[in-house]
């Protein structure tokens, strides 16, 4: 009899099956074939048996598990980990019952903690089918290791995106089968007359004239999950409070891949990692002036990198500058006569509140950016036009005791499966004009 995961392997693969042959069907602009469509009906039908197959395994693991449990109601252990606070007492008569799931992270936490020390007992809780990882091996922390229970997942990932400042206003598209996703986009790389869309042709045309046929051109994008992964360490004083390792663990975990994944949104390679748009073939550079001096950040620069933005990402546009830049454009100015202008402090200079927007679009420092006069140090981007990432729900852990055991210390180990890249693949040819338009805006080097 074949495992769970088996199963899940399987139905995987025969997902792939059924986006090969609808993939062929696309790219060729054609219907399905009868012997393609009943080859489908063929894997759909193997897939819905299998699923069933599933079902019946969990139910039957489930009930095998409930009925080899204890019969009295567990409790609520007390801080000092007691259940009845040493006093013959509990504190709580809450019983598990609602399909076993743990009442907290840091009680789930706490159980893989025992799970993975030498001779300790595994809580019946972590072999749950929403808590076994896929790897391996099912529920063993040195192998597969233990998903995070649905609900706490759920909050642990709205929580990184939170702290992310890029990734929430990314456009977002869940995978949940498999561990790639293929999106139709369009293949536009023009605007002039018969390529946008990727070949839509619209004209005026007076009665009875020839039509002129059309054709949209579309390609495929592709999202293939990377593993993100995050050691916390915890000290032993922690791990016996479940409360305040919660605490500090969702602190720990949101901060650290909300950085990461706003750093691959920025600079990611593609290899591995998400593209970030500082190597995307989409990016358009606009070059430092002639004579301009290292270091530094002109209005003119300003000015040029705004024009060079699609105009339709205007609204939802903002500029991403490294801290350090911040001083240039305090010094940026508009040459009047034998004088010149603040173009980027209020009128009250100095004494008042620098403005935090330019050509009316925020201006948000973030610590992914180049140091100033590197390029990458300052962009205008407009992520939730030009920007697709996708996540799979589910997020991975287990716990060693032997990585930092001279320290009294353990660590956590999470993975979060992610990828993300521009939606365009190169910039677009204006309708009218002569420079290349991005959603994404880079500053040459200037040294």
């Amino acid at each position: 009899m074949k495992t769970v995961t088996q199963y899940k392997e399987e139905i995987n693969l025969m997902v792939d099956s059924i986006g090969q042959i609808r993939d062929l069907a696309v790219n060729e602009n054609r219907d399905l074939s009868i012997s393609e469509a009943n080859k489908l009906d063929e894997i759909l039908d193997e897939v819905e048996m299998i699923e069933r197959l599933i079902q019946t395994e969990d139910r039957t693991q489930n009930k095998l598990r409930r009925l080899s449990l204890p019969g009295k109601p567990l409790t609520t252990p007390d801080d000092d980990g007691d259940v009845d606070g040493g006093k013959g007492e509990s504190r709580s008569v809450i019983s598990r019952t609602e399909k076993d799931r743990f009442f907290s992270l840091g009680d789930q936490l706490s159980a893989i903690m025992r799970a993975a020390s030498p001779g300790g007992k595994t809580d019946p809780q972590l072999y749950q089918a929403e808590n076994r990882a896929t790897g391996l091996g099912e529920g063993v922390a040195s192998d597969g290791g233990f998903l995070i229970q649905d609900n706490f997942a759920a909050a642990m990932v709205e929580k990184v995106f939170q702290t992310g400042l890029l990734a929430q206003l990314c456009r977002q598209m869940p995978i949940s089968v498999g561990t790639n996703m293929k999106i139709p986009g369009v293949d536009e790389t023009s605007r002039v007359a018969g390529n946008r869309w990727g070949g839509v042709r619209g004209y005026w045309a007076d009665e009875a004239t020839q039509k002129t046929a059309s054709q949209p051109k579309f390609r495929q994008i592709e999202l293939n999950l990377h593993k993100l992964i995050g050691l916390c360490y915890a000290t032993d004083e922690l791990m016996q409070d479940a409360r305040a390792l919660e605490s500090y663990i969702r602190e720990a975990f949101a901060d650290e891949f909300g950085f990461l994944i706003d750093d691959a949104i920025i600079n990611g390679t593609g290899a591995g990692q998400p593209l970030g748009i500082l190597n995307a073939g989409c990016v358009v550079s606009v070059a430092k002036e002639t004579g301009q001096a290292a270091d530094t950040i002109v209005y003119e620069n300003v000015l040029k990198m705004y024009a060079r933005l699609i105009a339709n990402a205007r609204n939802d546009s903002r500029w991403l500058i490294n801290q350090d830049c911040e001083p240039q454009l305090g010094l940026m100015s508009l040459a009047v006569g034998t004088g010149g202008a603040p173009v980027y402090l209020p009128a009250g200079g100095a004494s008042g509140s620098p403005y935090s927007t330019l050509m009316g679009r925020p201006v948000m420092p973030i610590e992914q950016c180049q140091t100033v006069g590197t390029t990458g140090d300052i962009y205008l981007a407009s992520f939730g036009k030009g920007y697709i990432y996708s996540q799979k729900g589910g997020i991975q852990s287990d716990m060693s005791i032997h990585v930092r055991f001279v320290y009294d210390e353990s660590v956590f180990r999470f993975v979060l499966r992610i990828d993300g890249q521009p939606l365009m693949r190169s910039a677009i040819t204006p309708y009218k004009g002569n420079d290349d338009l991005s959603h994404f805006v880079k500053l040459n080097s200037r040294d």
